[in-house]
């Protein structure tokens, strides 16, 4: 069944402001080490994709948040929650430490999608519970 619901949409305008002002510690505040790590990778090779990578990761967590209904406090933080993608390209929620642990004890799991154009990154998260046995 259907546990919660969450969407973000976000400037992206505003996080490349952020990250003029703040460089990789912003980038760092955000993304998990293995997000980090393809940031660097996208940004080395075409800044704006790497501007655009960090806006869709943020969007999504921001969305992942809304869906199990705890915004931005514990155990919901944001290096926590990472976004991978399967061998297909399909995005995925991965869980870390006691967000991972939170959730599992609820039985969630979660469906995520995101988008980015020019100026917006764009995400929806579904997130389920397993259905508990009579």
């Amino acid at each position: 069944m259907i546990y919660g619901i969450g969407t973000d949409i976000c400037d992206v305008r505003r996080i490349r402001a952020s990250l003029e002002r703040h460089g990789d510690r912003f980038a760092l505040k955000i993304l998990s080490e293995a997000e980090f790590k393809t940031w660097k990778a996208r940004s080395a090779r075409w800044p704006e994709r790497g501007v655009r990578f960090l806006a869709t990761r943020f969007s999504a967590k921001e969305a992942f948040s809304k869906a199990i209904g705890l915004g931005m406090r514990m155990p919901m933080t944001w290096r926590l929650c990472e976004v991978g993608k399967l061998a297909s390209g399909k995005p995925v929620i991965v869980l870390h430490g006691v967000l991972k642990d939170w959730c599992e004890a609820r039985g969630l799991s979660a469906q995520v999608s995101v988008t980015d154009e020019t100026d917006y990154a764009a995400s929806f998260v579904v997130v389920e519970q397993k259905e508990k046995n009579p």
